[in-house]
């Protein structure tokens, strides 16, 4: 049976369980302990009602296996988890996503016991997310047009002021290309330019709200960390599975008409020959950017008409471009038309130019799209790339996705089934592709009750 002490401290009255399960090898008593305090104001008869409860809950967790910790916090455990989820093979980026979430969660969880958690906190948590001050970016600083010259002046490339700043290349090329980063980051870049940051760079505060979308993000992490706290018994029960975040509605893929995607392929004709090809492959293809990227001319069979989709390029700030799996982690074939072909042979020749343009300057990486000295693409480029591409051609705006989505629905509209359509697109299941393109395949089956209808029913007038 429990034993309680109450205790009467500073803070208020608390009590301490301890519950004594036999003796160890030793002969020692093996005690489990546990502190309770109560969360609200209570009558002595309260008091004793609720501490017994706690008392015999207690009691059969420890009875039923549950060895529970009321010493260790969410952050403690939290970063055990992310070594755990990391030595298991998670990728880089979700780690790295991890990380940044923890940060945010931890005024609010961080120093709690996992086992005081409650969904009140959560709820509470995903409210407080929503509000301006919780954003991590802070201030957004957006490079002045003469940034470009004040680093030439200094004799700085934009690859030296990174590594002294200690950030990325693509952070220096985005603040000279006038597009918006990071405040700590100007601040350093600044500061390696011994020039006040205001004179560089616009500042500006990011008061935009986190999206439904974020703070759900954040609510499956806390579900992550105490879902592994739940199966090593170290809490009865997963407190994010009874909580509430917010709810996030589908948005409707965007995707090109067909009359879009000719005016776009007319439009590459006048471009550089290496976005052309990458541009075209995105189009008729539906891969990912980092996909596209990733493909090496291993993997690319001309004679058959097929690419072998195995690998993905990311980049992180931490380990700058590096290749890693597919999304899936599995490898998919795709077959290309004749044209396609055709493209890729003339490319593949101009590319050879190029490395003997470059002579020993040119890293024999093997991937079809590299930057001019033969290394590995951002794939954060490509998007770059598409949106200067369409706003230069008075084209729709351009991302990436919408060509994947495009073929998605091309490919619904003419009657492939889904599976098919799923093992182009690289799902790792039928139902992902079902619940994206639902739209889409509700149209296709009212297309096809209408023709049913036309040959079966309707009659036409002589």
């Amino acid at each position: 049976m429990a034993n309680i002490k109450k205790i009467e401290g500073k803070t208020g009255t608390s009590y301490k369980i301890t519950v004594t399960t036999g003796r160890d090898s030793a002969g020692k008593q093996i005690r489990h302990f546990k502190t309770w305090k109560p969360d609200r104001p209570m009558t002595a008869r309260q008091m004793e009602k609720e501490i017994q409860r706690v008392a015999v809950e207690f009691e059969k967790e420890i009875e039923q296996g549950f060895q529970t910790d009321n010493r260790q916090t969410f952050h403690d455990y939290a970063l055990y988890v992310i070594e755990l989820k990391e030595r298991n093979g998670a990728k880089h980026n979700t780690i790295r996503s991890y990380r940044d979430i923890l940060r945010r969660v931890d005024p609010a969880l961080g120093g709690l016991k996992l086992t005081d958690i409650r969904p009140q906190h959560l709820n509470r948590l995903y409210k407080s997310l929503q509000s301006p001050e919780e954003r991590l970016e802070g201030i957004k600083a957006t490079g002045k047009a003469d940034l470009p010259d004040k680093l030439k002046a200094a004799g700085l490339t934009r690859e030296a002021l990174a590594k002294a700043a200690g950030v990325s290349h693509t952070t220096v090329t985005n603040a000279c290309r006038g597009e918006p980063v990071n405040g700590d980051k100007a601040a350093a870049m600044a500061a390696v330019l011994e020039t006040p940051v205001q004179d560089l760079f616009d500042m500006t505060q990011n008061l935009k709200p986190l999206s439904n979308k974020t703070v759900l993000e954040h609510h499956r992490f806390i579900h992550t960390v105490l879902d592994q706290a739940e199966k090593e018994m170290l809490v009865p029960y997963n407190a994010a599975a009874k909580a509430t975040p917010p709810s996030v509605s589908r948005k409707t893929p965007n995707y090109f008409q067909p009359e879009e995607i000719t005016a776009i392929l007319d439009a590459l004709e006048d471009e550089p020959e290496k976005w052309r090809v990458l541009t075209h492959l995105l189009i008729v293809t539906g891969c990912r950017r980092g996909e596209i990227v990733a493909l090496k001319w291993s993997k690319v069979d001309l004679e058959a008409g097929r690419l072998e989709i195995s690998a993905n390029l990311c980049y992180s700030k931490e380990r700058g471009i590096y290749e890693t799996t597919t999304k899936t982690g599995g490898t998919r074939y795709v077959n290309i038309p004749q044209e396609t072909v055709a493209l890729l042979r003339r490319y593949k020749t101009s590319q050879g130019m190029l490395q003997l343009a470059n002579g020993d300057r040119w890293q024999d990486t093997g991937y079809l799209f590299t930057q001019d000295d033969g290394r590995p693409m951002n794939p954060t480029s490509i998007t770059a790339w598409l949106r200067k591409f369409s706003i230069r051609r008075g084209l729709p705006h351009i991302n990436p996705h919408a060509f994947r989505h495009s073929v998605a629905s091309i490919l619904i509209s003419a009657g492939t089934d889904i599976v098919t359509v799923s093992k182009q697109l690289g799902h790792a299941q039928v139902s992902t592709t079902g619940d994206i393109y639902s739209h889409v395949i509700e149209e296709a089956k009212a297309q096809a009750t209408e023709c049913i209808a036309d040959i079966m029913l309707r009659r036409k007038q002589a």
